[in-house]
C-alpha cells in the first residue's frame, strides 16, 4: 500500500466517504510538501503535524496555533 492509499484508508476509517477520502489524501500530500518546503521540515515531520491536526480536529480539539475564535461579523474586512 502506498502513501496515498494509506491516507485514503485512514480518512475512510475516520468517516469520510470514498470520493472525499481520496480528495483529503491528495490535499494532505500537497500540504505536506508545502510545509516541508516552507518550514524546512522533513516530509515525515510535516505529515506528523498534519495528521495530528486531522485527528484532533476530528475529535473537536485544537492544536496550538489553531485556537482562533468566531469569525468577525458584518462589515468589510480590514487590511
Amino acid at each position: 500500500m502506498n502513501e496515498r492509499e494509506t491516507l485514503i484508508d485512514l480518512c475512510s476509517r475516520l468517516g469520510a466517504p470514498a470520493a472525499q477520502a481520496g480528495l483529503m489524501a491528495d490535499q494532505l500530500l500537497k500540504r505536506c510538501a508545502q510545509l516541508a518546503a516552507e518550514r524546512g521540515w522533513s516530509r515525515e515531520r510535516a505529515m506528523e503535524h498534519l495528521l495530528t491536526v486531522l485527528i484532533k480536529g476530528r475529535k473537536g480539539e485544537t492544536v496550538p496555533g489553531f485556537e482562533g475564535g468566531p469569525p468577525p461579523t458584518g462589515g468589510a474586512p480590514t487590511a
